[in-house]
């Protein structure tokens, strides 16, 4: 622009040197310099406006390219604008971090439990509540208090999209694992345990999850999730929960739909583990090839027939504004052992499948209140029942005068409980009470010695002189559970939290339990009961 103008001011003065000079110095002359004069003067003005058009014109796309447009404004900000951001909008956990396009939140809680019971169960964190002892033993009179902080929980989520998939990763563990005798002794060296780690897709309707995660047996709050945020098994603080909640933790693949936001369906395969729990007896003859065929809760690598079949359909709704979940389903399970038959010379197989149905619901009665109830009925479910009754049993045959084979036979078995749940600021109310039910399932042994006066082993069943196997029949161990049930009142206190470092909590889960055998001897107690507490500080991270 400046050369234009001096190119212009040169050309005026050239003008007008050259008419000066000029003879005749006429009036004409005059004029048409004058008129040249304005012409220009009038395209100066003009070249001018027009410059100050565009610089204007300049200045309003810059300022427009240092706006992010709200179609690109995730992709594309200045480094003030993503600050402002991030200061003004906090991560989901401060502890969260990226590599690449993935997500990675470390997360769990540092527990220190304090744990009273008014019988000596032997045990820490993790109850056995099918091993209440009974008052006419000594641990029956003896009280025990523990406290450790082996219940401290780790996880780490990792999450990311590639493309249309949606992909997470989640992993879990405590130090509740298989202890040292000596543990407590001095360091206390607790053992790391896996809980969970698995792997799961969503792409569209379509979800995949494999590895080890929480089962569909599981009650859910909402969907079919494996998510350990998305299960209903209540506000419990023990290790082994609480009785009545039916679940498992292990090795699966699982398929689910997911047509809209109201429906789920899941279709799952996961690792079966044929289960006796140590209280089946079997025929005697055939005792020595049957015991590592039978998992006495101390054999790992028994021979499975086939993976457990899972399914479960859940729908979430409101309901007056109020959430509303419901889901029912089913489990296929499976035994198989094999013997060689009295007067034979090849092992022949045999086989039992169990079958067993579920269902439950929650629903907010009131904003903040929570009421729930669950239930599973069927047989050969026992070991989804915190492992404490037996799967099946194994009976014998008569082939022959003096000869005989065996067949499997499963346990009828039934669990359910039922719950309130309150959040009151920041306090936290759940009080439960459930229970267990393994159904006897016991009969003569033909192959053992007989015994000096008959036996019935079962109402209905005929006195024969043989001693009674299986399980729940007479004369069977105090540890041949009817029925096992708690009652439990849980109390959580917010002391501090911060979303940038987490929370402090206070709990107190109290709760009593009871069982009963099925078969009580003369002048013993009809069940044991226990009462115990759980008074816990927890720091949970952000």
């Amino acid at each position: 622009m400046k050369l234009l103008k001096t190119m212009l001011v040169l050309f005026l003065a050239s003008s007008f040197v050259l008419g000066q000079s000029t003879s005749g110095n006429s009036t004409s002359s005059e004029d048409r310099i004058a008129n040249q004069i304005k012409t220009l003067q009038d395209a100066i003005s003009s070249q001018q406006q027009q410059i100050e058009a565009l610089r204007q014109e300049l200045t309003t796309k810059k300022q427009a390219d240092s706006t992010p447009h709200l179609a690109n404004a995730a992709l594309t900000t200045s480094s003030t604008v993503s600050t402002f951001q991030e200061s003004e909008k906090p991560k989901e956990s401060p502890l969260s971090f990226r590599i690449g396009g993935t997500d990675f939140t470390p997360g769990g809680f540092v527990d220190f439990q304090n744990i009273f019971r008014t019988v000596n169960t032997g045990n820490v964190v993790s109850t056995n509540f099918g091993a209440i002892p009974f008052s006419n033993t000594a641990a029956g009179h003896l009280t025990e208090y523990r406290a450790t902080g082996q219940y401290s929980r780790w996880n780490l989520k990792i999450g990311g999209k590639y493309g249309a998939n949606n992909i997470t990763g989640f992993v879990e563990g405590d130090f509740n694992g298989n202890d040292a005798a000596n543990v407590f002794a001095t360091t206390n060296p607790h053992t790391l345990r896996l809980r969970l780690f698995f792997v799961d897709v969503k792409r569209g309707i379509w979800e995949f999850t494999a590895g080890q995660a929480w089962s569909l047996i599981a009650p859910n709050r909402v969907g079919t999730s494996p998510m350990p945020s998305d299960l209903a098994t209540t506000y419990a603080t023990d290790g082994n929960i609480h009785v009545g909640v039916p679940y498992s933790r292990d090795g699966q693949f699982r398929v689910t739909v997911r047509p809209n936001d109201n429906f789920s369906w899941a279709l799952a395969i996961d690792n079966p583990q044929q289960y006796t729990n140590g209280e089946v007896i079997a025929p005697t003859i055939f005792n020595a090839v049957l015991a590592p065929q039978l998992d006495g809760a101390a054999t790992t690598g028994v021979p499975n027939l086939i993976p457990d079949i899972m399914t479960k359909v859940a729908y979430d709704t409101k309901m007056g504004g109020r959430a509303f979940h419901l889901e029912g389903g089913g489990v296929v399970t499976s035994v198989k052992v094999t013997a060689i038959p009295g007067g034979g010379t090849t092992f022949n197989g045999h086989s039992s499948f169990g079958t067993a149905g579920m269902g439950g619901l929650n629903f907010e009665l009131a904003k903040n209140f929570r009421v729930m109830a669950y239930g599973l009925y069927g047989t050969g479910t026992g070991r989804y029942f915190n492992g404490l009754g037996p799967q099946y049993v194994v009976a014998p045959i008569a082939t022959g005068p003096g000869t005989f084979t065996i067949d499997t036979s499963m346990v009828h078995a039934g669990s359910a409980y039922t719950g309130v749940e309150a959040t009151m600021g920041k306090t936290q109310i759940g009080a439960y009470y459930g229970g267990y039910y393994f159904g006897r399932n016991s009969f003569n042994d033909l192959t053992a010695a007989a015994t000096a006066t008959p036996i019935s082993c079962a109402p209905g069943l005929a006195a024969v002189n043989r001693p009674c196997i299986g399980f729940g029949g007479t004369n069977s161990a105090n540890n041949n559970n009817r029925a096992i049930q708690e009652g439990s009142f849980v109390l959580t206190q917010t002391l501090w939290k911060n979303p940038q470092y987490g929370a402090l909590l206070l709990i107190n889960d109290a709760s009593y339990s009871t069982r009963a055998p099925w078969f009580v001897a003369a002048g013993a107690p009809k069940n044991a009961h226990m009462f115990m507490d759980h008074l816990v500080l927890r720091y949970v991270i952000p």
